[in-house]
C-alpha cells in the first residue's frame, strides 16, 4: 500500500513538472520571441547550448536562481528510469527517450548549479560525448542503436553520484 501511494505521489509530481515545463516555453508575451533579449527561453537555451568543455567559472555560493532545477532532484529523476526497460517496443521507446530527456535535466541542473560546472567536470562530459554520439538525432531508431551509450552514460553518472552524496541530499 505504501509502495502504491510513492508510486502515485512520483507520478504526480512527474506531471506536474511535465506540465510547469510546457507552460514556460509558452510563457512569452504576444511578440516575444526566442531571440527576444528580454525573452526566458533565451536565456534556457543559450546555457543549455554551452559546451562541456569550456572553462568553469568561479563557484558561487549563491543559492540557484528562482526555477532552476536542483541537481538533487533531476537525479532522482534519473534515478526513476532504473523502474523502467526496454520490455516490449512502445516501452523501450518511452525508456530511452526518458533516459535522454532526465540526462539533460541532469546536465542543465550541474550547469546552474553554484558549486559551477567545474564541480561536475565528469559527468557534464559524459553528457556532452552522449550528445555528440547521437548527433541530435533523438529517434527511437538511433536511441534503440545507442542504448548501451544511453544506459551506461546513465550508470556511470549514478556511480559518479553515489561518490558525491553532497550533491543529491
Amino acid at each position: 500500500m505504501i509502495n502504491m501511494r510513492a508510486r502515485h505521489a512520483l507520478g504526480v509530481s512527474t506531471l506536474l513538472v511535465t506540465l510547469a515545463s510546457g507552460l514556460l516555453s509558452c510563457s512569452g508575451g504576444p511578440g516575444t520571441t526566442s531571440s527576444d533579449p528580454e525573452s526566458p527561453a533565451r536565456n534556457i537555451r543559450a546555457a543549455a547550448s554551452a559546451p562541456a568543455t569550456e572553462e568553469p567559472s568561479t563557484p558561487s555560493t549563491a543559492a540557484p536562481a528562482p526555477g532552476v532545477e536542483k541537481v538533487r532532484d533531476a537525479f532522482a529523476g534519473l534515478q526513476a528510469t532504473y523502474n523502467y526497460g526496454c520490455t516490449t517496443p512502445g516501452n523501450c521507446a518511452y525508456f530511452l527517450g526518458r533516459v535522454l530527456d532526465e540526462l539533460s535535466r541532469l546536465d542543465g541542473a550541474m550547469k546552474a548549479d553554484p558549486q559551477g560546472p567545474g564541480h561536475f567536470k565528469e559527468p557534464l562530459v559524459w553528457i556532452a560525448d552522449l550528445r555528440a554520439e547521437l548527433g541530435g538525432d533523438r529517434s527511437f531508431e538511433n536511441l534503440k542503436k545507442h542504448q548501451k551509450l544511453l544506459t551506461g552514460t546513465r550508470d556511470k553518472i549514478n556511480t559518479w553520484m553515489q561518490g558525491h552524496p553532497e550533491d543529491y541530499r
